[in-house]
């Protein structure tokens, strides 16, 4: 079985060698770099299946790195920084980052986020509901082809929005909490990321909606969760 690389990103040479020793004993193939600008000459130059990176470097910074990888690539990408604040990780989430953490952080977190976001980013790691097929009012679901069509028309979407997109779909018309929707697109290792949610369901609201801040589809139960409603 191919070993899948991770490039990590950060300025601090012992948290680099701290990440990449503890990934390596775990079997993975790991490059690092100092700064943004190492880091996509790597990006460029070899396959990457992850990216862990900081925020606050020299040269060019984590949010630029971000955003000049997501013009050429959706590899997954997890921040660690000592920046805690919630804008700070909408930001990066915005931007195209998959997952957040906040330095310190301990290895069993961090290792258990790397496999959920690897899992969450592989089209074959999706769980496949129980109908492979199915239409809910103008949106019809083929899990096998990893497609969700809105009105005919196939929507552009992510392995995490697939997957989101499919779980409201099949309980179309309940209330879900943010803890039920978390844990079972993001993985059992969440439930208090409030701030994932409302970014990734921006993200959907943006691709289904015709007036994405007057949804008709997606709805927010306030300090509950959500609700999609199809129509008739």
């Amino acid at each position: 079985m191919t070993r899948q690389t991770i490039l990590v990103v950060d300025d601090e040479k012992s948290l680099r060698d701290f990440v990449r020793r503890n990934l390596d004993v775990r079997g993975f193939n790991v490059l690092t770099a100092a700064n943004g600008l190492e880091a996509l000459a790597h990006f460029t130059t070899q396959s990457v299946d992850l990216v862990i990176l900081d925020l606050m470097m020299p040269h060019m910074d984590g949010l630029e790195t971000i955003r000049r990888v997501r013009k050429q690539s959706l590899v997954p990408v997890i921040v660690l920084s000592a920046m805690g604040e919630e804008s700070d990780k909408v930001q990066a989430l915005n931007l195209g980052a998959d997952d957040y953490l906040t330095k310190p952080f301990g290895v069993p977190e961090l290792m258990a986020r790397v496999q959920a976001v690897l899992r969450r980013s592989n089209w074959q790691e999706i769980p496949e509901p129980e109908e492979t097929r199915f239409v809910r009012g103008e949106f019809a679901v083929d899990a096998e082809q990893h497609t969700i069509a809105l009105r005919g028309k196939s929507l552009d979407l992510t392995p995490t929005e697939f997957n989101l997109l499919v779980f409201l779909l099949e309980n179309a018309g309940k209330v879900l909490p943010h803890k039920t929707i978390l844990q079972h697109v993001w993985g059992r290792e969440y439930g208090q990321e409030a701030e994932y949610l409302r970014v990734y369901m921006g993200k959907l609201r943006q691709k289904i909606e015709v007036d994405p801040g007057k949804p008709e589809f997606l709805l927010t139960e306030r300090g509950v969760g959500y609700r999609f409603e199809v129509g008739s």
